[in-house]
């Protein structure tokens, strides 16, 4: 008889706080979930991994289930961004975005990246106080990818409200019928494909040097890009572009500071800053899980999971599985071994993984080093109400 922690119900308040228990209680007995919420529900961390790169397991039955669930409109149907497309239109348009993410392109941001989070830094060095949500990890993030597309200046603080509503309704699948999540995450799609439209409109007459004006030109080919895929590229690259990146600076501040041996080590070595990171995006990541639909019939552990049937891969467990991570309920900043997928597996690993990668690096090790007397204000973090994605509303700080 499974134990009472064996359950997937992100709307629970205790599982939203704190998810690992219930996901390692899944993991120990009954990896392969059958969840009354309708989805398959796998845990361990070979399962997540096979299901993030096996074909059989695709995004275009997901994403018709969340155009059906969310009440998407035709027009908007058909402009799916890559994330929920499938090859070979998922590898089309990959390619045209992502020489603008190579590590190489990203490393040539970090002289800028770093002036950006020092010139936050000064700007709360007297008050002796932050929110760390509010004052560096949401503005870090979305300046970059603001600049990188060519979204004016002047418009970033409009996304903020959108880009909240959009990522909450992430969890259309298992939220009630009649949740207002639902119109306000279908609302904030078509604000900001509105708004990306008409800066296209504006970008064909005054072309400039940004990823923007560049795949303005694939479109005007014809054959790369449609008008639709534009705009639900773009759509995408603001809001992937900085949503992971918040939530690793936020919740990898939080782990630290609960965790003082961590927050030393961190802070004297300089070298520990990359395996640093690596270990706080495996211990609360940004992304807790990710789902697909079967497109034939498979077995996993011994279970037979029909055709078309949602699979969800979750990568906060999969990242605590102790077959892959010795200790995994363990902060261990000097972590060598560390294959975690907080970024995904297989064709849709995350585009932006190098640039969230530097700005995490970037953001916390200043704000380590400069401030080395950081403390919390309270001791209840207070999260978003979202599951899907894991992240803090607040995170004040003293100094």
């Amino acid at each position: 008889m499974p134990s009472s922690l064996a359950v997937f119900n992100p709307l629970l308040p205790e599982f939203h706080s704190n998810p690992y228990p219930f996901y390692r209680a899944l993991r120990e007995e009954d990896p392969v979930h059958e969840s009354p919420l309708g989805v398959w529900v796998c845990t361990r961390y070979d399962d997540a991994v096979m299901i993030l790169r096996d074909p059989r397991f695709g995004r275009e039955g997901m994403a018709k289930l969340m155009e059906a669930r969310l009440g998407l409109t035709q027009d908007m149907s058909r402009a799916r961004d890559m994330l929920f497309q499938d090859p070979p239109d998922h590898t089309r348009l990959r390619a045209l975005v992502s020489r603008a993410f190579t590590p190489r392109v990203v490393e040539g941001l970090r002289p800028h990246i770093q002036e950006i989070v020092d010139g936050l830094l000064d700007r709360v060095e007297s008050a002796r106080a932050m929110d760390v949500i509010e004052d560096l990890a949401y503005p870090l993030p979305v300046r970059v990818i603001c600049e990188m597309l060519g979204v004016p200046a002047s418009d970033q603080d409009v996304f903020k409200g959108w880009s909240t509503d959009i990522a909450r309704s992430l969890d259309a699948g298992i939220l009630p019928a009649d949740s207002d999540v639902i119109p306000r995450g279908r609302q904030a799609r078509m604000d900001l494909a509105d708004y990306f439209r008409s800066l296209i409109a504006t970008r064909r007459k005054d072309p400039r040097s940004d990823l923007l004006t560049g795949l303005i030109a694939a479109e005007e080919e014809g054959n790369k890009l449609s008008e639709a895929e534009l705009v639900s590229t773009c759509m995408l690259l603001l809001i992937a572009g900085h949503e992971t990146t918040v939530n690793l600076i936020g919740n990898g501040l939080l782990a630290l500071l609960q965790h003082p041996d961590e927050f030393r080590a961190f802070h004297d070595d300089a070298a520990l800053i990359q395996t640093g990171i690596e270990e706080l995006l495996r211990f609360d990541g940004p992304v807790q899980r990710t789902g697909r639909m079967t497109t034939a019939e498979v077995e996993i552990g011994g279970k037979r999971i029909p055709k078309n049937s949602v699979v969800v891969s979750v990568i906060g467990a999969a990242n605590r599985d102790p077959k892959q991570f010795a200790d995994p309920d363990r902060l261990d900043v000097t972590r060598k071994e560390n294959r975690h997928i907080a970024f995904g597996f297989g064709i849709h690993f995350c585009l932006g993984a190098p640039l969230a990668r530097l700005e995490g690096q970037i953001a916390l090790g200043t704000l380590v080093r400069r401030f080395p007397k950081l403390s919390l204000v309270s001791n209840v973090p207070e999260w978003r109400e979202s599951s899907t994605l894991r992240g803090l509303t607040s995170l004040p700080v003293t100094f």
